[in-house]
């Protein structure tokens, strides 16, 4: 067994759950084969515990390493920023100017608050909406992290959130007083949407989208949620956190010509450092002043440092230009060694996250067969590939050629139903259901 193996052996031990975070647990990727741990990353390439090197085709730090893995600029700046101190009883300065610049992107935006990760950036956001409307229920959809306000949802309904999250999923620990002040609506479909304003119009404090899924807002569906809430003085509020930087210099609802009341951002706006910046309207932002919101982590320097010098380079390379590119190279490869190799999948995503399925029964098979492959050849990949400036030309022409080989071994696998004898291990959990 690996030394990545047999240290997380000891981890789901001693950490519950294993990991931190849902999406980094190896058994949504390859059970008991998956590389756990790295011991150093540096551009699109990873080092495990046993001294082996991969490209990293997958999710390239759950999409926070938009410039790669250990940037240098971005890593100069935190480490000038370390050394003046990164957190003092004053503030540092670098909030102004980080304030002003994510501004200066989002013209229809007037103020800015802070947090250091996606999830509790958007539970900021609800609250801040809920203060300023006076009003308990939130209408969402789309995954928004883990906070009670957003799993309160299954407190209604079990099933609520198996199109937004995973399905099944329990929410214990969750205040069940919060049943039915999260309500969830589907992408794209107006009809539902209006049928949940006219049954809770009276107490509706928030609305919350993602700003694109798995395929485009539709423009009737956009100007129907704006036009609504506009009219009924309902805070919109856009979750960025996974879209936000990749399509365009900003949000993605600028590409949409969206104005929402609210934007939250995190992931790529620091590449991998920990940030969240919320932006929004002045007289929606300021009652966040009207409750108590408020944390000593949110005040370091090293945050709006690396956000800072990451915006900078995005703008300066004009990286979400570069990382469609390349997503669309991915996605146009796929989609022929597929036809090539008589496969069925879908293809799916903008082209900076880019996912794609196998339409075949044993889907979860596989995709397990599918990483097992990929990692033999020195690639983590799996089902969804989040592109990033590290991906050069060299980087892709490798992955497809390996996928060529994979998708060659898999076809073959399922026309002599040998799928299953080729693991090597436990088929993968079915991991997150999300939509974009």
């Amino acid at each position: 067994m690996s030394i990545s193996q047999e240290l997380y052996k000891k981890a789901k031990i001693l950490i519950t759950g294993g990991t931190q975070l849902l999406s980094k647990r190896p058994e949504i990727f390859l059970p008991e084969l998956w590389p756990a741990y790295y011991s150093m990353a540096k551009g699109c390439e990873i080092w495990d515990l046993d001294g082996n090197k991969y490209i990293d085709m997958s999710y390239m730090g759950v999409g926070t390493a938009i410039l790669g893995y250990a940037y240098k600029d971005v890593n100069q700046a935190v480490k000038e920023a370390i050394d003046k101190g990164n957190l003092a009883t004053l503030n540092a300065p670098e909030e102004v100017e980080l304030a002003e610049l994510l501004l200066e992107l989002h013209s229809w935006a007037e103020m800015v608050r802070y947090a250091r990760t996606g999830g509790e950036a958007m539970a900021v956001a609800v609250r801040i909406a809920r203060a300023y409307s006076e009003k308990d229920i939130v209408l969402f959809c789309g995954y928004h992290g883990w906070h009670d306000w957003y799993l309160a949802a299954n407190l209604t309904d079990d099933k609520a959130l198996d199109g937004h999250l995973l399905p099944g999923l329990q929410p214990k620990g969750v205040p069940r007083v919060l049943k039915g002040t999260a309500i969830p609506f589907t992408y794209n479909n107006t009809k539902e949407f209006k049928k949940l304003i006219d049954k809770h119009k009276n107490n509706i404090g928030a609305v919350v989208v993602e700003a694109v899924r798995n395929y485009a807002p539709t423009k009737e569906f956009l100007d129907t949620i704006r036009s609504i809430t506009e009219e009924l003085d309902i805070p919109l509020i856009v979750d960025e956190i996974t879209s936000g930087f990749r399509l365009t210099l900003g949000g993605a609802h600028l590409v949409y010509n969206l104005k929402p009341d609210i934007a939250v951002f995190g992931k790529a706006i620091s590449n991998g450092y920990p940030m969240a910046a919320i932006i929004g309207k002045a007289k929606i932002m300021d009652k966040a002043q009207e409750s108590f919101i408020s944390s000593t982590y949110w005040t370091d320097r090293i945050g709006p440092v690396a956000a800072i010098a990451t915006i900078k380079k995005l703008k300066r390379y004009n990286v979400p230009s570069y990382i469609t590119q390349v997503g669309k190279k991915i996605q146009k490869g796929l989609k022929e060694l597929a036809i090539k190799h008589k496969l069925d999948i879908s293809i799916s995503g903008i082209p900076p996250l880019t996912h794609f399925a196998f339409n075949y029964p044993n889907a979860l098979e596989l995709k397990t067969l599918f990483t097992q492959l990929m990692l033999e050849k020195g690639f983590l990949a799996s089902t969804g590939i989040y592109t990033s400036f590290a991906h050069r030309k060299e980087h892709i022409e490798a992955y497809l050629k390996a996928v060529d080989e994979a998708f060659k071994a898999i076809s073959e696998a399922i026309e002599k139903e040998k799928v299953s004898s080729l693991l090597k291990g436990p088929v993968c959990h079915a991991g997150f259901k999300r939509l974009t």
